[in-house]
């Protein structure tokens, strides 16, 4: 028993011994991959010249990190994957342990020269360091860059607009006859890993990508480029609570201002302020949209024939207001008029005597006809009825001389009436037919333009 159990361990720890053990330093050694040797960095990686590199390329949308309308800027933050043949680099994993795959710094080997043709700045963030090798010579070298590229972008139904960026790769000196770039990954499938993968939207919805191959001739070669083309949709909700609500507010707050009197002076500050408030949410507008656009945007005809509109109201006002201005001057003129007239009267009738007032004012009360004389009355009564009639004439002045202030008072408010107005009817009839015109103007206008919005 102990001699099958010494057998055992024998062959157990023999077995152990015999193991071979590999390393990835072996397969770089065997390869000769130094910094030294220029063999694999020198040129490109073809035994036969004739012989094109096939590039496969594949890039996934990792975040959205801008987009700049002013400056007609799409910032993305992309995960690039290259992969190619290297022709000289070949190995038997058998020989070394089953490794078939190694990493190597980038410096050792060559690398295709493609470039982004939208980028406007250099990205700054730091290259991967390492590549992988396969057994049968394919490289892969995998990237993180952010994008600073330019994209011409349609702003006409901002912020209800769509977008698509371009993001154009090429070679910078290698033509189609040397390099050819095709994706590695078709346009469903880098849709649906983009959005897995996705981090960072903003303000912009992801819908797709698309992959297309443009061929060009420049200096008598061919050139060929693969595009990647990102389309995103705004989420306008922010821009609507901050921007197109309160416009629409303004306007509402104008509509309501009809209803203010037109003699007084509120009516016309607040107009001013409003259109105040609307020039303040312009100038915001200004900062958002950029200088040079095909077509002008919708929000900006938004915004300026509301303001067009408001103006006009504001126009009205002024005129209706100089109307009624001039109606109050005509009737405070004629009031002066009439004030002097009664005050004259007044004063011609404190000039005459007592006995002329009576005599003037009150003859169709003290008269007495001689045939209605039956007969002379006594000396005593006589002055008792004379000191009656007197006190009775004097009533009948003071109530003669109320009716008459009276009259003219009536007078006074009947030609004011009449003279005044005239132009208080046709301030009435102005601001009457322009509400209705503004109410319709408006209605149609806002109908058009979200009609316009939502093709």
């Amino acid at each position: 028993m102990m001699h099958v159990a010494f057998f055992l361990l024998i062959v157990f720890t023999g077995g152990s011994s015999s193991e071979k053990v590999c390393s990835y330093q072996e397969v770089v050694d065997y390869l000769n991959l130094t910094t030294n040797n220029n063999l694999y960095k020198l040129t490109r990686p073809v035994l036969n010249y004739k012989h094109p590199t096939v590039v496969q390329l594949d890039i996934i949308l990792y975040a959205i990190l801008a987009v700049i309308e002013k400056t007609q800027t799409f910032i993305p933050f992309v995960w690039a994957t290259m992969k190619w043949n290297h022709e000289r680099i070949s190995w038997d994993p058998d020989q070394f342990c089953g490794i078939n795959s190694i990493s190597v710094p980038r410096e050792m080997l060559w690398i295709p020269d493609l470039f982004i043709y939208e980028m406007v700045q250099k990205d700054d963030s730091p290259l991967n360091p390492y590549m992988y090798v396969l057994h049968d010579g394919t490289v892969t070298l995998e990237e993180d860059l952010r994008v600073v590229s330019t994209c011409r972008m349609d702003i006409y139904k901002f912020p209800f607009d769509t977008q698509k960026c371009n993001i154009s790769i090429g070679s910078a000196i290698h033509c189609v006859d040397e390099l050819r770039i095709l994706p590695f990954s078709n346009a469903s499938r880098a849709t649906q890993f983009s959005r897995e993968l996705i981090q960072s939207q903003g303000e912009w919805e992801f819908l797709h990508v698309s992959i297309s191959s443009n061929n060009f001739t420049f200096g008598m070669k061919q050139w060929e480029q693969l595009i990647y083309t990102f389309t995103m949709k705004r989420r306008p909700l922010l821009h609507v609570i901050n921007f197109l609500l309160p416009i629409l507010f303004f306007l509402s707050l104008d509509i309501a201002s009809f209803f203010i009197a037109d003699h007084r002076g509120e009516k016309l500050g607040f107009k001013v302020t409003v259109l105040l408030a609307i020039s303040v949410l312009l100038l915001i507008l200004n900062d958002i949209l950029p200088s040079m656009s095909n077509k002008t945007p919708l929000i900006a005809t938004y915004c300026i024939v509301i303001f067009a509109l408001m103006l006009l109201s504001l126009l009205e006002t002024i005129l209706v207001t100089y109307l009624m201005e001039k109606d109050s001057a005509s009737y405070e003129k004629l009031r002066l008029r009439n004030n002097l007239e009664v005050k004259q009267e007044k004063v011609q009738v404190n000039n005459c005597n007592p006995e002329e007032k009576r005599d003037n004012c009150c003859s169709c009360i003290c008269k007495v006809s001689d045939s209605e004389k039956q007969h002379e009355p006594l000396p005593m009564a006589e002055g008792v009825n004379n000191s009656i009639q007197y006190q009775e004439s004097h009533v009948l002045l003071l109530i003669l001389e109320e009716l008459k202030e009276l009259q003219h008072t009536l007078n006074l408010h009947l030609s004011c009436r009449h003279q005044v107005g005239k132009s208080g009817q046709w301030a009435a009839r102005i601001n009457k037919a322009f509400f209705i015109f503004y109410l319709i103007t408006v209605s149609l206008f806002l109908s058009l333009i979200f009609i316009e919005w939502n093709n």
